[in-house]
C-alpha cells in the first residue's frame, strides 16, 4: 500500500480542514514547497495536493505554487480541486503535475471521465468521489446527491480511468480512525486502484487499511501534520 502525504493549499498556505468546512481551518505552513520537500526526505514517494479555493471557487489561483513545489520535487504528484472543464485540467498538467484528480464534474456527468481519459490517458487521471454515508457529496463538500459511491465508482472505471480516491467526509480532518468498512466495500466493487482518504489518526489506523484486500494506497492528513504519525514508521508497515 502505498502513503500519500497531502497538502491543501488555500491562499498559497498549507490548510487542514475538518469535515471540509472553511470555517474549521487550521493553518500549517506560509510555505508550501518546503512542506512538500519535507515530505520527500522523510520517504513520501507521492504527493497528493489539493487545491481547495478551486474546488470552492473553480478559480485555480495556486497552480503557481504548485509549480513552484514540483520544481523543487524529484516525486510525483497529483492534483485535484475544481478540475471541471478539460481546459482546466490541461492547466494544473502544465505545472508537471503526474496526474490530475476530477471531482465533482466527474460525479455529476461520469461521461467526463471518458473525455479526460482521452484526451489524457488513463494513467494520468484519477477521480476523487467524496461520500459521507455511502452517498456522493460534491462542490467543495457543499452538495450531497442521492448517488451511491460504489455504483458511481463502477462507472468511472467503465469509462477508463485507473485510480479512485475514496474519502469519507465524516472521518475527513477528525482523526477518529477511518471508515475501514466503507474502503473496504469499495475496493471490492471495482478492479482500478483505491485510494482511501479520511480520518488517519496513528500507526494502526495505517495497519488496518493495510489489511484491507486490494487497497492502493492511503491518505495522510491531519495526523502527519500534529506529529501524531511519521512517514517512515508507516512505510515500515506498508513495505
Amino acid at each position: 500500500m502505498k502513503l500519500y502525504p497531502a497538502i491543501d493549499l488555500m491562499g498559497g498556505q498549507v490548510v487542514r480542514l475538518e469535515q471540509g468546512r472553511q470555517d474549521r481551518k487550521t493553518v500549517y505552513s506560509h510555505d508550501p514547497a518546503s512542506v512538500a520537500e519535507r515530505w520527500q526526505v522523510d520517504g513520501a514517494e507521492w504527493l497528493h495536493v489539493v487545491d481547495l479555493d478551486a474546488a470552492f471557487t473553480g478559480e485555480q489561483i495556486n497552480l503557481p505554487v504548485v509549480a513552484r513545489m514540483i520544481s523543487r520535487l524529484s516525486i510525483p504528484v497529483q492534483l485535484g480541486g475544481g478540475i471541471r472543464s478539460i481546459a482546466a485540467a490541461d492547466r494544473a498538467l502544465a505545472t508537471g503535475v503526474a496526474r490530475v484528480i476530477l471531482g465533482s464534474r466527474a460525479c455529476e456527468d461520469p461521461s467526463f471521465v471518458g473525455e479526460a481519459v482521452r484526451a489524457f490517458g488513463g494513467d494520468r487521471v484519477v477521480v476523487g468521489i467524496d461520500a459521507k454515508d455511502g452517498k456522493v457529496s460534491t462542490r467543495g463538500w457543499t452538495e450531497t446527491s442521492q448517488t451511491n459511491a460504489l455504483a458511481l465508482a463502477q462507472q468511472i472505471e467503465a469509462e477508463g480511468a485507473q485510480t479512485i480516491v475514496y474519502t469519507d467526509i465524516a472521518t475527513d480532518g477528525m482523526l477518529l480512525g477511518p471508515n475501514v468498512e466503507a474502503m473496504q466495500e469499495m475496493a471490492s466493487a471495482v478492479e482500478i486502484n483505491v485510494i482511501a482518504s479520511g480520518g488517519v489518526s496513528c500507526v494502526e489506523d495505517i495497519r488496518r487499511l493495510a489489511a484491507v484486500p486490494k487497497l492502493h494506497g492511503a491518505i495522510l492528513g491531519k495526523a502527519l501534520y500534529e506529529g501524531r504519525i511519521g512517514i517512515a514508521e508507516c512505510l515500515s508497515i506498508t513495505r
